[in-house]
């Protein structure tokens, strides 16, 4: 399969100030898949230690972090003289190891010859724990489930995509019809590795379907495994109220939803997990389009949408005609849809916000700052060419650069630029 954090991956190794890596990302998303393709494909050897399956090495580091002697320790364990310019270390499950992500830190500072990665599940989580974590001893990239572009590339429609990039309208708008339909196609797939394989090899929506099945199941299993045996329960609550949330016409997370009387300070932990965790993505509210966006943000009044398009329909149960049929109506769901489809396209360049009027007449689902402008983005679920909040956005603040996404064509307004869905890879 072709992933393009590729290309950053080789960015890290010609960089002769890097530092170990660490590949974040919610379980199942291709970490581990990425590492090892990545050490097969650019390094002699490859080194892999998995600290969840190699029990005895999960206290290597605990009483000093001698490099020459975790080295050897690794060579014995694999069988093999590790030479450091030609070998990619991969320390993955790195959180199981006493002491692991600290490690990291004395590779950098005492033995920056050796290529080092490290991975694990719900590390984002482990992160946040871990009060003693080396700043800026170490590199990062973020691994998300495939995006709609990868998606293209890897059903070998690379012509299409390069026009995407292009931004080649004249040539794009031919294919337009295509392009939703494989759009729609990705609305039941999705994105995360494992389905997009099933698919290209089976074509079969009832084996995507299972696979995400059980990687639903999956991450509600590492609820208990892995979360403080306190806010489970509540961790459960709020993973379950996503389909309801995000279909409501006002996508707002209401806490009322989850029990009579719930409160923020009740949920806030249990959210937070989920997020550090990767599953969730939270859309902030903006009281005011300036940048720093970060500046006017209102912590307390959210959105949240899940990491997968793929994996909402399969909680909803969705059936792949329903979506591949255009004529089939799904009412506010088909919205919920089609904004988490494009959260999880903005997510891997931008912070999610959202903007809403005072006096709650208009709402805009994205407003997102690039380089120095911010952009107000719209987004339609079918061919509703009605803008009227960002009429009224526009009118309050002037941007001259506003964004509806849609199923129409490509159409550019004097203020207004209509970008088709699948388009969202413009940005």
């Amino acid at each position: 399969m072709i992933r393009q954090i590729i290309q950053d991956l080789e960015i890290w190794q010609k960089n002769p100030n890097r530092k170990p890596l660490i590949i974040q990302g919610a379980r199942q998303v291709g970490k581990t898949w990425i590492m090892k393709e990545f050490g097969r494909t650019h390094f002699e050897n490859v080194v892999y230690i998995n600290f969840e399956s190699s029990v005895r090495l999960q206290q290597i580091f605990a009483d000093d972090f001698s490099i020459t002697r975790i080295i050897s320790i690794f060579e014995i364990e694999i069988g093999q003289k590790i030479v450091a310019p030609n070998t990619l270390i991969i320390l993955d499950e790195i959180q199981e190891a006493e002491k692991g992500l600290t490690a990291l830190k004395y590779f950098q500072e005492n033995a920056p010859e050796y290529y080092v990665m490290a991975a694990g599940s719900l590390l984002g989580v482990s992160l946040q724990k871990n009060n003693t974590f080396p700043v800026g001893k170490v590199d990062f990239l973020n691994l998300y489930p495939m995006s709609f572009k990868e998606f293209l590339i890897n059903l070998n429609e690379i012509p299409l995509v390069t026009a995407l990039q292009n931004k080649d309208w004249e040539i794009i708008n031919p294919f337009h019809e295509k392009l939703t339909q494989y759009l729609r196609l990705y609305y039941f797939v999705g994105g995360m590795p494992e389905a997009v394989q099933t698919y290209l090899k089976t074509q079969s929506f009832p084996e995507v379907r299972n696979v995400q099945s059980n990687i639903l199941k999956g991450y509600e299993n590492d609820f208990a495994k892995y979360a403080p045996i306190e806010i489970v329960p509540k961790i459960r609550m709020v993973w379950q109220s996503i389909l309801g949330q995000l279909a409501k016409e006002n996508k707002k997370f209401i806490y009322g939803q989850l029990k009579k009387g719930a409160r923020a300070k009740d949920f806030e932990t249990a959210i937070n997990w989920l997020t550090n965790a990767g599953l969730l993505h939270k859309s902030l509210h903006i009281s005011k389009p300036v940048i720093p966006l970060k500046s006017y943000t209102d912590y307390d009044v959210f959105k949240l949408y899940l990491l997968d398009v793929g994996l909402l329909n399969a909680m909803a149960n969705v059936n792949e005609q329903i979506l591949l049929n255009k004529n089939q109506i799904l009412v506010e769901f088909k919205g919920a849809l089609t904004e988490q489809f494009v959260a999880q396209e903005l997510v891997q360049q931008f912070d999610l916000h959202y903007w809403s009027a005072d006096s709650a007449t208009a709402e805009l689902d994205y407003i997102i700052q690039k380089n120095q402008n911010i952009i107000p983005i719209e987004v339609k679920a079918e061919e509703n060419l009605k803008a009227k909040s960002l009429k009224v956005f526009e009118e309050k603040y002037q941007t001259h650069n506003a964004l509806r996404f849609s199923m129409n064509p490509y159409r550019k307004e004097n203020w207004l630029e209509n970008i088709p869905l699948y388009g969202v890879l413009t940005l």
